[in-house]
């Protein structure tokens, strides 16, 4: 399926929002633009919502025929049951995360030891466990690290931009990284001169205007063919006014949308 996350409303829902959304106007936000499939990703307050909220989300999300799935920051066991214990009320079936936490950045002998602690209940629920590829891990060693546990819940969620920053190249990444995934982030960037010429900045861009090739993506992993869902993020740099940045966050969520149902033939 093709659907929208948290960093599609990223600003939305930020601080800055005149109407901050919360999770159950986002989930009203995926209903009314057709949408299947929601990724709550890196949003805190989804732990801090009561049992009795958990289960009306889970209830509106049934009932607005809408999948959902979760994402967090990092591999400690306990944290990770925590996302499943989220994933098993909400019903979701994947839930991202990434090597490291703002509190933890464990050595790839002691993230293995933590994945195959989790793992043994990820498998009993039937839950997927894909770690995002980014620029803090190579996409190497977190192939390695997935190819050393061999679990088949475990796998990788992937997102070819994050890994340009550490001088991947996001099509070695795709390749590299093809046979394990089992969540995608969809996300196009480019490279801008700064002012007075004096170096870059990367940052987001509608799909097809920037440096993704998402043709060459749908043919390495096949996400259609295997299932794998894909979820639209957004770089959106902040406008001159925060109003003007709302626009142009729903703006991108339209154009992506758009352009990835005339790419995908289900």
């Amino acid at each position: 399926m093709i659907g929208l996350g948290s960093y599609a409303f990223f600003w939305q829902h930020s601080e800055l929002a005149p109407r901050r959304l919360d999770a159950f106007d986002m989930l009203h936000r995926t209903a009314e633009l057709n949408v299947e499939l929601f990724q709550f990703c890196d949003y805190a307050p989804i732990e801090d919502l009561s049992a009795d909220d958990l289960a009306r989300l889970a209830d509106l999300a049934r009932e607005s025929g809408i999948t959902l799935e979760l994402g967090t920051k990092g591999v400690q066991a306990e944290h990770l049951e925590k996302y499943l214990d989220l994933a098993t009320v909400l019903g979701a079936s994947v839930v991202r995360s990434m090597l490291y936490s703002p509190t933890s950045r464990p050595t790839l002998t002691e993230a293995d030891a933590q994945l195959r602690q989790a793992l043994v209940a990820y498998g009993d629920a039937g839950v997927d466990l894909a770690l995002e590829t980014y620029e803090q891990v190579s996409s190497t060693d977190l192939v390695s690290l997935v190819e050393s546990i061999g679990h088949s819940r475990l796998g990788i969620c992937l997102d070819p931009a994050n890994s340009v920053a550490s001088l991947e190249n996001p099509r070695d990444v795709i390749d590299r990284t093809a046979p394990y995934v089992k969540n995608i982030h969809v996300k196009d960037f480019a490279f801008t001169r700064r002012g007075g010429w004096v170096g870059f900045t990367l940052e987001g861009a509608p799909l097809g205007t920037g440096l993704l090739d998402y043709d060459y993506l749908l043919e390495t992993v096949r996400p259609n063919e295997r299932g794998i869902n894909q979820v639209i993020e957004h770089w959106l740099p902040l406008a001159d006014t925060i109003d003007e940045t709302v626009r142009l966050e729903n703006d991108w969520n339209d154009h992506n949308l758009a352009y990835l149902r005339s790419k995908n033939v289900y």
